[in-house]
Parts: C-alpha cells; sequence; structure tokens
C-alpha cells in the first residue's frame, strides 16, 4: 500500500469522525432544546428533582462555580415550590471525594432540610446518574439540575430511557474561561449515541430498589 493510499485513508477516517461528531451534537441538542428552562419561575412543578453531581472544589483548591450554581437553582427551586425531593447523584471514589454528601452540606446550609434529600454515591457518570434515577429510585419524570451544555446530553439520555424530564439550566462561566469542559462535552455527547444505540452500556452499579420518602 502506497503511503498515498495511506494519507486517502485517515483523510476519510477523520472526516468521518468529525461528521459523526456534529451529527451527534447537532441530534442531541436540537431533540432536547425544548425542555431546557432559564427562568426558575417558568419551571413547572415536578416531585423530584436530579442534581447531577460536579466536584465542590477546582484543582487549586478554590470553589468550583459549576457546583456552586447547582446548588444555589436547586435551593431556589425548593424555595419557589418547583420541587419537593433531591436526588443528589455524583461520585464517591473514595472517603476524600463525596460529591453528593458536598452537595448535600451546601443545599442544607441553603435551608434545605434533610428530609428532602437523598444521595445516589454510584452516579460515576451521566448515564447512570440518569437511570438510577429511574431503575432504581422510581422516577419516570424528573427536573434536573446542571448547567446548558451538560442539559442536552442529560435529557437525551432520559429521553431514551422513558424518562420525561425537563432541565433547569444553572449560571455557567464563558467558554473562554473553561475551554476544556466545554470541548470535552462535545467528545461527550458523541459517546451517548455510541453509548445508547451501538455500545449498549449499562450503568456500572445497580443493585436494589430505593423508596423515596415523597
Amino acid at each position: 500500500m502506497t503511503f498515498r493510499k495511506v494519507l486517502k485513508g485517515l483523510i476519510i477516517f477523520f472526516i468521518l469522525v468529525a461528521a459523526f461528531i456534529l451529527i451527534s451534537n447537532i441530534w442531541i441538542i436540537k431533540s432536547t432544546e425544548a425542555n431546557i428552562f432559564t427562568d426558575v419561575n417558568q419551571v413547572p412543578y415536578n416531585t423530584v428533582a436530579l442534581v447531577l453531581g460536579t466536584s465542590n472544589k477546582l484543582t487549586d483548591g478554590s470553589p468550583n462555580p459549576f457546583f456552586e450554581n447547582r446548588i444555589r437553582t436547586a435551593a431556589l427551586l425548593y424555595h419557589q415550590k418547583k420541587v419537593s425531593h433531591f436526588i443528589l447523584s455524583g461520585d464517591n471514589r473514595s472517603q476524600y471525594y463525596n460529591e453528593p454528601f458536598a452537595m448535600k452540606r451546601a443545599l442544607m446550609k441553603l435551608g434545605v432540610p434533610d428530609s428532602v434529600i437523598t444521595l445516589d454515591y454510584a452516579g460515576l457518570r451521566t448515564l447512570d446518574s440518569v437511570v438510577r434515577s429511574k431503575e432504581i429510585f422510581g422516577q419516570d419524570e424528573l427536573t434536573i439540575i446542571t448547567q446548558s451544555f451538560h442539559s442536552y446530553r442529560a435529557l437525551f439520555i432520559s429521553s431514551y430511557y422513558g424518562i420525561k424530564a425537563i432541565a433547569i439550566i444553572t449560571n455557567e462561566l464563558p467558554r473562554e474561561d473553561a475551554p476544556i469542559v466545554y470541548w470535552r462535552e462535545y467528545l461527550a455527547r458523541t459517546k451517548a449515541v455510541l453509548d445508547l444505540y451501538i455500545l449498549k452500556t449499562a450503568p456500572r452499579h445497580l443493585g436494589d430498589k430505593e423508596h423515596l420518602d415523597i
């Protein structure tokens, strides 16, 4: 095989990959954008909200604005009686890293009672958090709380699994302040399409059903 043929093959391969990434992102955004809200006052009531986890600290130890904004939005929804209960779903990879507990502690500081909070320690990724909200916690209607760039993927996964979900998006950093986060999401949306329609990826952990006190 000549170098020219190899180069041509590589070019075609990269064009196909780029096209798949582009199509996946357009599909996910266009199919979910109607279910995304920016104004808390316009959000319809759902009994349960799913708050998707992220670290409460940045690598330099400073507060993570993505975390802070999700928590403030969640508390606002509760105090305005737009939701009655929370599933806080995130990673608990070690005793020193516990996203659900950090979210619970932050919400309680904003006046949300412990009695309306359920912790999901197995939300290792967005797919796990969404699927577990239905399969473990029995919810097929949700309000999802996260940033706008993340909400499309969460809603796309919800729709695939028959969950009637809406999203309320929080304030987020300008793209120039967190470029890696936004670029990573473009690839994550593509991975979501692969996970759902080709790889049939399941959550890493399921287990026994848990009843929510609602």
